[in-house]
């Protein structure tokens, strides 16, 4: 593998790479493939269920008896005290001059239905959905120029299902502009900080621009093959490719920066920093791809789209930093680090002592009393998994008040929560469909079951509930609205609409949780133990990452509720943080132990991990930092669930970083000693050298390293 990186390092080769990733660029552009890629976003919450889900049946069944999916456009009214004769008169103008507008893919208005006490009144069309977000997005538009905020003391909203979606769509539509703008910008400051050069911080931030867009390209066909891709996993993939690039961008050059100084040869220097750091990066990259392939075992096709996508992020992000970026600083040469160049033979830091080699002395004077007191506080952060609420849904994942949202309170005041998104009940046997409508009405929570539509398919009946269609309690309803759907109709009979698509996505991510979490944890401890050849280590490493994952989780969830006030968390949060912090976390212990494990070669356990934790401190601080400020970005988006993700692996990620890497797994290694490479041969060799601080030949004593 050494050999096979280096051949991106020769004279002739770094043309050729930098051309073939040009011409790439080029097809990329001309062929429009990120736009192709943005526009195959699925962002319906029924495009997420796998195909044996009852809300996904219940869906094509409605879909036949429909002539297509339908979602209810709700312009809702009220006037505290009671709607006027004046009011009444506007409502059907109103109503007229949207019916005028003809709006395309919309039935007609229906008469006004005014609530009981007078106070509100409900207009609804249904929208004929086609899979194209703008079907929804300019019939929804259209109606709030001419109804939103008449003003005068008399309220209006447009709210409902079709409501709801245009809303998420806008947010969907900037959202990779607006994030990949503010995650560029921060990169280019961090970058810039840590190099203080105007030149260089320039050929990572490219590079990492042609990943991100090649990303896209490819992601393209996977859309095309089938992987469903929505607005989160697409800012997600964004974040990933960002973080991941400017890590391993920061990795290879501090190794070629430090070989610059050795070798007079440009091209020398970068086939050793590719030999040394490139099969670390290949190894933690390929660690993230098989950690995010785990996620394609879930049922939520959401979910499972992110594995493929990050993966493939991740593989062309690693694959630029091994080929795209060693071929531009091949051709910058040198002057790219102005004012801080690199000169042969000049004196560069001596990277095995300084401030991390401190840190690590520190810790080996008393490793067992470190390890227990940063474990004890570690458990102590976990507490906070106590308060973790699962109370976010679509009806309140805004962190803006959207018109639907603000629609649906004002609904709730004059007539069952429920009304503007009934739930559907479908029953294949028309002879039934009586029975079945008074077993749902006797369901509690249940307001009404009109019926919708018949045919020689069945008949569709419309369930409206008590609560909110889009809150939990709603979803609590549905499998007792099956039960007794299905007792009267049949085994056929379906129960479907937009609270038991939630309901459904719920139990999906909860499958999602116990599944795929303790697979991912198996392929990240075999890929460590076949890179470590050891058992004992890996099995530290993995055991630290899962306390710095529940740490992180449980401070997110006491933020969450105490200081923003959020409704609750996604039920889907627990299983993202997981894989991105296992994922993530395991990559800098590999930069580590890696090392670690190559000096212990020559110096003894106690004294490689010393020089580990001292060579690969700053740079992978650097990394971390770079990581967590990328995820942090998440937060500028107007979703919960996206503000979350982005809090709980930034926390997790400078958690990590500073304590576990730094602290807990220096202090376990130190406890340990070289048991912690059993059953390699490691394990068997003596730590007399280090322990009594007798150098290799050529190493400096002890005293004068401190």
């Amino acid at each position: 593998m050494s050999s096979l990186l280096t051949h991106t390092a020769g004279p002739r080769a770094k043309w050729v790479v930098a051309g073939v990733w040009m011409v790439a660029m080029f097809a990329t552009f001309a062929f429009n493939l990120p736009g192709k890629f943005a526009d195959a976003e699925q962002n319906e919450s029924s495009s997420f269920l796998p195909g044996d889900a009852e809300s996904t049946k219940a869906l094509e069944a409605t879909e036949r008896l429909q002539g297509g999916e339908q979602a209810a456009l709700v312009v809702v009214y009220r006037r505290e005290g009671g709607l006027t004769g004046a009011d009444t008169t506007a409502i059907a103008a109103d109503r007229a001059a949207l019916n005028d507008l003809r709006l395309a893919a919309t039935s007609p208005f229906g008469e006004p239905r005014v609530s009981s006490d007078g106070t509100s009144a409900i207009v609804q069309a249904q929208i004929t959905g086609d899979g194209e977000s703008d079907t929804i997005l300019d019939p929804v538009d259209a109606v709030r120029k001419r109804v939103s905020d008449p003003g005068g003391g008399l309220e209006a909203k447009v709210t409902g299902p079709a409501g709801y979606a245009a809303d998420q769509i806008k947010v969907f539509e900037g959202i990779n502009g607006a994030l990949l703008g503010a995650g560029l910008l921060l990169v280019l400051v961090l970058l810039a900080l840590i190099y203080r050069s105007p030149v260089f911080l320039w050929i990572p931030m490219l590079a990492i621009v042609f990943a991100e867009l090649a990303t896209r390209a490819f992601g393209y066909g996977l859309t095309e093959a089938g992987v469903t891709v929505n607005g989160q996993s697409s800012a997600i993939l964004s974040i990933l490719v960002l973080g991941v690039g400017t890590d391993y961008a920061l990795l290879l050059v501090a190794r070629y920066r430090e070989e610059l100084r050795n070798h007079e040869d440009k091209h020398e220097a970068m086939a050793l920093a590719l030999r040394t750091a490139g099969p670390a990066i290949f190894a933690s990259g390929m660690t993230v791809v098989a950690a995010l392939l785990c996620l394609t075992l879930a049922d939520v096709n959401g979910t499972s789209g992110l594995g493929p996508v990050g993966a493939l992020g991740i593989a062309v992000a690693m694959l630029a930093m091994l080929t795209l970026l060693p071929a531009w600083l091949l051709i910058w040469g040198r002057r790219a680090f102005w004012p801080r160049v690199p000169r042969f033979g000049s004196e560069g830091t001596d990277e095995t002592h300084g401030a991390w080699r401190r840190v690590g002395e520190r810790v080996a004077r008393r490793p067992r009393r470190v390890w227990a007191g940063t474990v004890a506080l570690l458990l102590v952060l976990s507490l906070g998994l106590l308060n973790f609420d699962d109370g976010l849904t679509s009806g309140n994942g805004f962190r803006d008040d959207v018109e639907a949202v603000a629609g649906q309170r004002l609904l709730e005041k004059g007539f069952p929560s429920g009304s503007n998104a009934p739930t559907d009940v479908f029953v294949p046997d028309a002879a039934r469909a009586g029975a079945v409508r008074s077993a749902v009405a006797d369901v509690a929570g249940v307001d009404e079951v009109r019926p919708v539509r018949r045919d020689a398919e069945g008949v569709l009946l419309a369930a409206v509930l008590d609560p909110d269609p889009f809150s939990t309690a709603a979803f609590e309803l549905i499998p007792d609205i099956r039960a007794a759907a299905k007792g009267a109709g049949g085994p056929q009979t379906l129960v479907g609409g937009g609270t038991a698509v939630e309901r459904d996505l719920r139990v999906a991510a909860a499958r999602d949780n116990r599944v795929v979490v303790p697979i991912a944890l198996l392929v990240v401890l075999l890929i460590l133990i076949a890179l470590l050849r050891a058992l004992v280590a890996p099995l530290v490493l993995i055991g630290t990452v899962i306390l710095s994952f529940a740490a992180a989780l449980g401070v997110g969830a006491v933020v969450f509720d105490v200081i923003f006030g959020f409704p609750g968390s996604d039920p889907s949060l627990p299983l993202f943080a997981f894989i991105f912090l296992v994922a993530l976390g395991i990559d800098y212990n590999i930069f580590l132990m890696a090392r670690v494990r190559e000096e212990t070669r020559r110096h003894g356990t106690r004294e490689g991990m010393l020089r580990g934790l001292a060579v690969t401190g700053a740079v992978i601080t650097s990394a971390g930092i770079v990581l967590a400020g990328v995820f942090s970005v998440l937060g500028v988006l107007p979703l919960v669930f996206l503000t979350q993700i982005g809090f709980v692996v930034a926390f997790g990620v400078l958690l990590d970083t500073f304590l576990v890497r730094s602290v807990l797994v220096p202090a376990l290694t130190f406890d340990i000693g070289a048991k912690v490479w059993w059953p390699s041969s490691l394990a068997s060799s003596s730590d007399d050298r280090a322990s009594a601080g007798a150098p290799a030949a050529g190493e400096p004593q002890p005293a004068q390293s401190r």
